[in-house]
C-alpha cells in the first residue's frame, strides 16, 4: 500500500468530493517501469485497465508501447474512428451482429481491428452477417487457452476450448481454408500466473510451474499454426503480473498490459514488482455515527471476479481506517473505524483505491489529473465521453 503524495492531495485539497484523480507522474512511471521489465518486448496496452481515453493517447506516444488490445469491438470501433490507433486488438470474441457488419463494411476497420476467435462458430457468425463474397478479408487471432489443467483441475480464466498444439493446428486450418479470413495471430493470457496475488510460497510454486508448461506448451502451438498459416505478424501473452515471465519465451512478440499503470489494489499483494498508486477515487466524510467511526458517502466499488476480501477498494488516506465487517462497501454510504476518524471532519477527503484497474472509470465521468504538484486538467473517462462497453 501506498498513500497519494502529499503534492497529489495538495493539489485537490480545496474541493468537495467525491472526484477522482489521476497522478499523472506516477502513471507514467509505472508505465515506464513496465517497458523496462518487458526488457525490448513491445507492450500492447489493454485498454480495459484504463478506460481514459486520453491517458490512453499519452501512454501510446511512450517508446516500447506498441498498438492496444481493447475489451470489447465495439469500442475498437470507436478508438479508430476517433483516430487514438490503427492496430488493435480485440481481446474477446463478438456475436454483435451490428457491431460485426460495422466492421465488414469498411476497408479501415478490417485494416486496422483483428477480431478474436476459438472456434469455428465464430467464422459463422461473421460469415452469417456478410458473406466473404460481400466484404473484405476479416484478420483473426486464436485465442488459446493457457491454463493450467492436470486431470479435473482447472487452473485459470474460462477463455478458449484451444488447449493443445493438435486443437490449434486444426483451428488453423480451418480459417486458413475459409474465403474472406486472414490468420494474423495468436493470443494466449496465463491469468492464472498474472492475475494471481502472491500470497503464499505453495502460490508461488505453482505459478511457476504453470509458466514452465505453458512456455512450452505456446511454443509448440505457434510452430504447429505457423506451419499452416505461414508466418503470423504477433504472437501475444501475458499481463501485468507476469512480464518477465511471458517475453522470456521466444516465441512471444508483444505482450498484453495495462493494470500496472495506475497500480489498482490487486497489485498491493504482489512481490515480485510494486507499481505505485496513481489513481484513486476520493469521497467525502458525511457522518460521525459514534466516537472511533465516520461514515463517507459511496465507496461500494467491488471489483469483478471470485468474491473475497481482496476485491474491497482499499483505503490509502487517512491511514488507519478500516471498513466495518458487518457493512464493508456501500452503494450509498461506507462506515469506516479507528482512532484517526476521531480527528477528520465533515467534508474531509478519505482516498480509495479501486481493487482492479479501470472498473474504476465506470462509476466517474471524469478524472482530475495531478502533475508536478498542480491539477493539469480533467479528463473524461469512458463514461464521460457516453461510452460504456460492460
Amino acid at each position: 500500500m501506498s498513500t497519494p503524495r502529499p503534492a497529489v492531495r495538495e493539489a485537490v485539497a480545496h474541493l468537495d468530493a467525491p472526484f477522482s484523480v489521476l497522478d499523472l507522474d506516477s502513471a507514467l512511471a509505472n508505465a515506464a517501469d513496465m517497458v523496462r521489465r518487458a526488457n525490448g518486448t513491445p507492450i500492447r496496452l489493454a485498454t480495459k485497465s484504463v478506460r481514459i481515453r486520453s491517458l490512453i493517447d499519452r501512454l501510446l506516444t511512450l517508446d516500447g508501447i506498441r498498438g492496444l488490445m481493447s475489451y470489447s469491438l465495439g469500442e475498437a470501433l470507436w478508438l479508430v474512428d476517433e483516430g487514438t490507433c490503427d492496430d488493435i486488438l480485440v481481446a474477446y470474441p463478438s456475436a454483435d451482429r451490428e457491431y460485426l457488419h460495422r466492421l465488414t463494411c469498411e476497408e479501415k476497420y478490417l485494416r486496422t481491428i483483428t477480431v478474436m476467435v476459438d472456434s469455428v462458430e465464430h467464422l459463422d457468425v461473421i460469415d452469417a452477417v456478410a458473406p466473404p463474397a460481400e466484404r473484405g478479408v476479416v484478420r483473426v487471432c486464436i485465442d488459446v487457452d493457457a491454463s493450467l489443467s492436470f486431470g479435473p483441475l482447472h487452473l485459470g480464466a474460462r477463455r478458449s476450448p484451444v488447449h493443445s498444439v493438435e486443437q490449434a493446428r486444426r483451428l488453423a486450418e480451418e480459417i486458413v481454408d475459409r474465403d474472406g479470413f486472414e490468420l494474423v495471430g495468436i493470443m494466449a493470457y496465463e491469468g492464472q500466473i498474472a492475475g494471481t496475488t502472491d500470497t503464499s510460497p505453495a502460490v508461488a510454486a505453482v505459478k511457476a510451474l504453470s509458466a514452465l508448461e505453458l512456455a512450452g506448451r505456446r511454443a509448440g502451438i505457434v510452430a504447429a499454426v505457423q506451419e499452416v498459416a505461414g508466418d503470423l505478424q504477433f504472437v501475444n501473452g501475458g499481463g501485468t503480473g507476469s512480464i518477465e515471465s511471458t517475453t522470456a519465451e521466444d516465441v512471444v512478440t508483444e505482450v498484453g498490459a495495462g493494470s500496472g499503470v495506475v497500480g489498482p489494489g490487486l497489485f498491493d499483494n504482489y512481490t515480485t514488482f510494486r507499481p505505485l498508486s496513481a489513481e484513486w477515487f476520493v469521497l467525502p466524510v458525511v457522518r460521525r455515527p459514534a466516537p472511533g467511526f465516520v461514515t463517507v458517502a459511496g465507496g461500494g466499488r467491488i471489483a469483478s471476479g471470485p468474491p473475497g476480501a481482496d476485491r474491497v477498494p482499499v483505503i490509502d488516506f487517512p491511514r488507519g481506517l478500516a471498513m466495518t465487517s458487518m457493512e464493508g462497501a456501500g452503494e450509498v454510504q461506507t462506515p469506516l473505524r479507528g482512532e484517526v476518524a476521531d480527528s477528520l471532519s465533515l467534508g474531509d477527503h478519505v482516498w480509495m483505491r479501486h481493487a482492479k484497474a479501470g472498473e474504476q472509470a465506470e462509476f466517474a465521468e471524469t478524472v482530475l489529473v495531478v502533475s508536478d504538484g498542480d491539477i493539469l486538467d480533467e479528463w473524461p473517462t469512458y463514461r464521460g465521453e457516453g461510452r460504456s462497453f460492460t
